[in-house]
C-alpha cells in the first residue's frame, strides 16, 4: 500500500485547520487506497497546543489514516536520536538547524521531511495554518486528489491524462516529482497595503526579488504577478498540467514533493526569512524534472495576530530578510537554471553534491552588494512613512546583525546539506512510534 505523509506545520492556533486537513487524509485513504499519516508539527504556545490536542483527540477514527500530533519537545527527541545516528561531528549544530528557536519556514518542512523517511512514506503533501480549502458543489476540493494521481509516476505514463503537457525533450521517462496549486484569497505576503500606498516603492521592492539584469518587460510582468496566486477564481474543474513547474505557479501551502527529491537536498534552515521553502521548487524547475501544476487552489488567509503591531513588524522583519536573502540565492539559482540537466545523475536524481557546492560558493558574495539592498529596502519603508517608519528603524538598529546573518544562513544551509543524506538515512533507520 502506497504510504504518504500530510503535513501541518503550525506555531499559531488553528483548530479548523486540524480539522479539515483530517478530512483530507481520510479523503486519500478513501478514494485512492493510501495509507495517510497526518503529521502536525507543533510549535504553538503551552494554551494552543492544548487547544489543538483535543482538536485531535476529537477527530473521528478513520481507516488507513495515523494521526501524528508532535511538539517542539517530541520532535526535538526524535532530531537527537537522528543526528547522533547520523555520524556527524557535531549533532548539536545540526539539531540547532532543524530546531531553531525562532521561526524558520523550511526548518520546519525539513523535519517533515525526515519525520516521513522514519514513516516509509513515499511523498510528503504541506498545508499551511493560514488556509482552508475551496468548496464546490458543497464538496471540498482537496489538493490531494491531483497530488496523488500523478506524483511518483514515469511522465510519459500519465501525460495524456493531464490537460496540457509541455515537457522537455527526452524527460517523459523521468519521475513527476513535484505537484502543486496555487492560492485564491489575499496575497501571500503582506505587501498589499505597500502596493495601495505606494506603487512605484512595491514595484522597486518586490523587484529586489527578481533576477537582475533582466528585461524590463519581464520584471513588470513578474512584480505584477507576485504574491498574489491565482487571483480570486473558483474552481471549475480540473484543469493540470504537466511541466516542469515555475515556483510562481505554486505556494507552500499547495504542494507535494517525492522523496527521491527531498531526501538527498534540504530546505534553508534561515530564521525568520520568508520564502526560503521555496528553493526546491526552483531546484526541480532548473533540473527539468516533470511536475504537475494543478488549479485545486486553496484560500489563503491573514491570520490576526498579523495585523497587531508586533506582528506587522515582525513579518515586514521577515520579508526584508527575504529580500536580503535573495542576493545570494539568486547567484545559486542562476547556476542550477545553467546547469540543467547537468543536476541530474545518470538514473535522473539530483546530484546533491553539486548543488551544496553552488550554494557554498555563494557565502562569498561581495557583502557591499547586500549592504546596497538594505539601503534600498531602508529608504523605500521611510518613503511609506507611518508604521512602516518603525520597520525602517528596526532594521537599522539591527543592519550589522541581519547582513552577518544573511551570509552565515547561506553557509549553514550547505553545512546541512553536508549530511542531509546521513540525516535522511538515519531516519529511516530510526523509525517513529505510532501515535494513533
Amino acid at each position: 500500500m502506497r504510504r504518504v505523509c500530510l503535513t501541518l506545520p503550525t506555531h499559531r492556533a488553528c483548530t479548523g485547520t486540524i480539522t479539515a486537513i483530517a478530512e483530507e487524509a481520510a479523503y486519500g485513504t478513501r478514494e485512492f487506497g493510501a495509507e495517510v499519516h497526518l503529521l502536525i508539527l507543533d510549535s504553538s504556545p503551552a494554551p494552543v497546543l492544548a487547544e489543538h490536542r483535543q482538536a485531535v483527540a476529537a477527530l473521528a477514527t478513520s481507516p488507513g489514516v495515523t494521526v501524528h500530533h508532535l511538539d517542539e519537545d517530541e520532535q526535538r527527541a526524535f532530531l537527537s536520536e537522528v543526528t547522533a545516528r547520523s555520524g556527524a561531528s557535531r549533532p548539536d549544530r545540526l539539531l540547532e538547524l532543524m530546531l531553531p528557536s525562532r521561526v524558520s519556514y523550511g526548518a520546519c518542512t525539513n523535519r517533515a521531511f525526515l519525520i516521513a523517511q522514519a514513516l516509509g512514506c513515499t511523498s510528503v503533501h504541506r498545508r499551511d495554518s493560514d488556509s482552508r480549502y475551496q468548496y464546490a458543489d458543497g464538496e471540498p476540493v482537496f489538493p490531494l486528489h491531483q497530488e496523488l494521481t500523478y506524483l511518483g509516476q514515469r511522465a510519459y505514463e500519465v501525460r495524456k491524462s493531464a490537460k496540457r503537457s509541455k515537457l522537455p525533450p527526452g524527460s517523459g521517462d523521468r519521475r513527476v516529482a513535484v505537484a502543486g496549486g496555487s492560492f485564491v484569497g489575499e496575497m501571500s505576503v503582506d505587501v498589499a497595503e505597500i502596493r495601495d500606498l505606494d506603487p512605484d516603492t512595491y514595484g522597486e521592492l518586490v523587484g529586489l526579488s527578481l533576477p537582475e539584469g533582466s528585461p524590463a518587460i519581464w520584471r513588470n510582468h513578474l512584480i505584477d504577478a507576485s504574491f498574489r496566486g491565482a487571483g480570486n477564481g473558483t474552481f471549475d474543474g480540473d484543469h493540470a498540467t504537466l511541466a516542469p513547474i515555475s515556483p510562481m505557479r505554486v505556494d507552500m501551502c499547495n504542494v507535494a514533493l517525492d522523496h527521491e527529491v527531498y531526501r538527498r537536498v534540504p530546505l534553508p534552515p534561515a530564521t525568520d526569512t520568508i520564502g526560503t521553502d521555496y528553493f526546491l521548487l526552483h531546484l526541480t524547475h532548473d533540473a527539468r524534472l516533470p511536475g504537475l501544476q494543478h488549479n485545486r487552489h486553496i484560500v489563503n488567509f491573514h491570520t490576526e495576530e498579523r495585523r497587531t503591531d508586533a506582528g506587522f513588524l515582525a513579518y515586514q522583519v521577515r520579508f526584508a530578510k527575504f529580500l536580503l536573502a535573495k542576493a545570494y540565492l539568486n547567484t545559486v539559482y542562476a547556476r542550477t537554471a545553467a546547469a540543467g540537466d547537468a543536476l541530474l545523475d545518470a538514473e535522473g536524481r539530483i546530484r546533491a553534491s553539486a548543488v551544496a557546492g553552488f550554494v557554498r560558493d555563494s557565502v562569498g558574495l561581495d557583502r557591499t552588494d547586500v549592504g546596497r539592498r538594505l539601503d534600498v529596502i531602508d529608504r523605500a519603508y521611510r518613503r511609506l512613512g507611518g508604521r512602516y517608519t518603525t520597520v525602517a528603524d528596526t532594521l537599522a538598529d539591527r543592519r550589522s546583525r541581519l547582513l552577518d546573518e544573511a551570509r552565515d544562513d547561506m553557509a549553514d544551509f550547505a553545512h546541512l546539506m553536508d549530511h542531509w543524506e546521513a540525516l535522511t538515512g538515519a531516519s529511516a533507520e530510526a523509525g517513529l512510534a505510532v501515535t494513533r
